[in-house]
């Protein structure tokens, strides 16, 4: 079955978020939605969000669930607010207990590391109903340990595991990532059908190309990834993707995004004074 799938692009964290619906019964699920963030002034929006759920108002649709491919380090996630305005369910991948037990110590997180702040935790092969269509998890890892990817009718939704054709893959440098999971991972996507439509998580506008891009399909994975096309061996794959992932700096807002992320997207509380604050944890000088 063809689920009807409409994209939004944030250009600030070159994010794309999907609403996914099923045309027979209204049924729809919202991946990977974006909370905007301004660092300079820790001015929080839910501007895209709110796009999302006015569209999905527009159309008559039901949100039943917010699915996340993984806890983002480049953006901070509407999940917990699309939740308080919908009663959607949050869905991620099992193996976030994983980041959460990495990460929330780096923040001294209040956050037990145990996957509930998530309404529904899944494992490779498990599925979920959306009205007449199935969504089905495809365990990932690779970029991180819990990633997922969503695969609903004739169509993948991979988050950061593999990009556009002539951007290539994902960084597997994130604590719990490594390339040689990844190139598996990606292999396993690329089994799928050839015509199987693959709806990737970023788009960063690589040399030559003008335009952003979201949608592409197995077939034309496999057959011009600039990473893994069909010929590329693992071994050769690593080695470009450790030299790669070598030369590049952290995400801008990777240290607002985990913390907020492994919360399935809430703030910390705040303090007595009625104030929220993100830490900025500071490596020692001689460290």
């Amino acid at each position: 079955m063809r689920p009807d799938v409409q994209a939004f692009f944030d250009p600030a964290t070159f994010t794309v978020s999907y609403i996914v619906a099923d045309p027979a019964t209204g049924a729809a699920a919202i991946i990977d939605p974006v909370l905007d963030f301004e660092p300079r002034a820790g001015g929080l929006s839910t501007r895209a969000a709110d796009a999302l759920l006015a569209a999905i108002a527009a159309r008559g649709l039901t949100p039943r669930y917010v699915l996340e491919t993984h806890a983002h380090a480049d953006h901070l996630s509407a999940a917990h607010h699309i939740r308080g305005r919908t009663g959607a369910k949050i869905v991620i991948g099992a193996r976030i207990v994983e980041v959460q037990k990495v990460f929330a110590p780096v923040f001294e997180a209040d956050i037990a590391p145990d996957g509930s702040a998530f309404d529904v935790l899944m494992h490779d092969g498990e599925s979920l109903p959306l009205g007449e269509l199935t969504i089905t998890a495809l365990h990932t890892p690779g970029h991180t340990p819990a990633c997922l990817t969503y695969l609903i009718g004739d169509a993948a939704f991979v988050g950061d595991t593999i990009f556009m054709p002539d951007y290539g893959t994902a960084r597997a440098d994130f604590p719990g990532g490594d390339a040689r999971t990844l190139y598996r991972s990606i292999r396993k996507l690329l089994t799928l059908p050839p015509e199987t439509r693959i709806f990737v998580g970023h788009d960063y506008l690589p040399e030559g190309r003008s335009d952003y891009r979201w949608e592409t399909t197995v077939a034309e994975e496999r057959a011009s990834n600039i990473h893994v096309r069909d010929g590329v061996s693992e071994d050769d794959f690593v080695a470009l993707r450790s030299a790669r992932d070598a030369s590049l700096a952290p995400p801008t807002l990777i240290l607002p995004s985990l913390q907020v992320n492994i919360r399935a997207g809430a703030l910390p509380p705040p303090t007595p004074a009625g104030h929220v604050f993100l830490k900025l944890p500071v490596t020692p000088l001689d460290a």
